[in-house]
């Protein structure tokens, strides 16, 4: 089965190609324009250079989130009309279990961090127990890294772009439970979204193309924005 995985949610993004388990070609997005200026392009320089059409395709897999708002549209747009162009299911998958997936079996907690913005980190908790996958133990939360501090007790391993922001604090909060992955890993890769993306496909666990819709976890500014402008929280003058 040839999948192709792509993730926008962070400002790194990647493109993967598998076919099985096996990773064909990979392209990382990591630069300062917007994914929208580039995703096209790498998509056809992921293609071209394992000599694979959107036609081959089996399906696509989208990182839905959570994460950068405009970040996770632009991937869940394009994916939508590229689906629709070549009729391919799509199947959709949080960030966070990409990046819980991208850790080696290991008896630590395993807590993946995207930087929220506004002090905050999305999160959740996972742990692998029976299946080669990790398991989700908790919902998917936005929270400030001191509350996420404050709910460990026993050795945890981090990864995620939210390292990068909170590494620091966490270790100072934490000590020896603060574990941290090498940064090679705190990139959700398009590989690994097309690994999960696999075992959905298999399932029959398809998108419906003209109703799914971006994981945010909490509300986008704008969003807030406009709820505090119907409450009368803002003037209008």
């Amino acid at each position: 089965m040839k999948v192709l995985g792509i993730d926008t949610s962070t400002p790194c993004g990647s493109i993967g190609l598998i076919h099985g388990q096996n990773v064909i070609s990979e392209y990382i997005l990591n630069v300062s324009v917007t994914h929208s200026e580039r995703l096209l392009g790498a998509i056809d320089l992921v293609l071209r250079r394992a000599g694979c059409a959107l036609d081959d395709l089996d399906g696509f897999a989208i990182s839905l989130g959570p994460g950068s708002f405009t970040g996770v549209r632009i991937g869940v747009s394009t994916v939508k009309g590229l689906a629709y162009a070549v009729q391919k299911p799509v199947v959709g998958v949080s960030t966070l279990d990409v990046l819980a997936s991208q850790v080696s079996p290991t008896p630590y907690l395993i807590c993946p961090i995207i930087d929220a913005r506004k002090g905050e980190v999305y999160s959740a908790f996972y742990r692998y127990e029976e299946s080669d996958r990790p398991k989700r133990l908790s919902e998917f939360q936005a929270l400030r890294p001191e509350v996420l501090s404050r709910m460990l007790n026993e050795r945890t391993i981090f990864l995620g772009d939210g390292v990068k922001a909170y590494g620091d604090d966490l270790r100072n909060w934490l000590k020896s439970f603060a574990i941290f992955s090498p940064p090679t890993l705190h990139i959700p890769y398009g590989s690994a979204v097309a690994r999960l993306g696999v075992e959905l496909l298999q399932r029959g666990e398809v998108l419906d193309l003209a109703a799914f819709t971006p994981l945010y976890v909490r509300r986008s500014d704008a969003e807030l924005n406009y709820h505090q402008l119907q409450a009368g929280g803002f003037s209008t003058d």
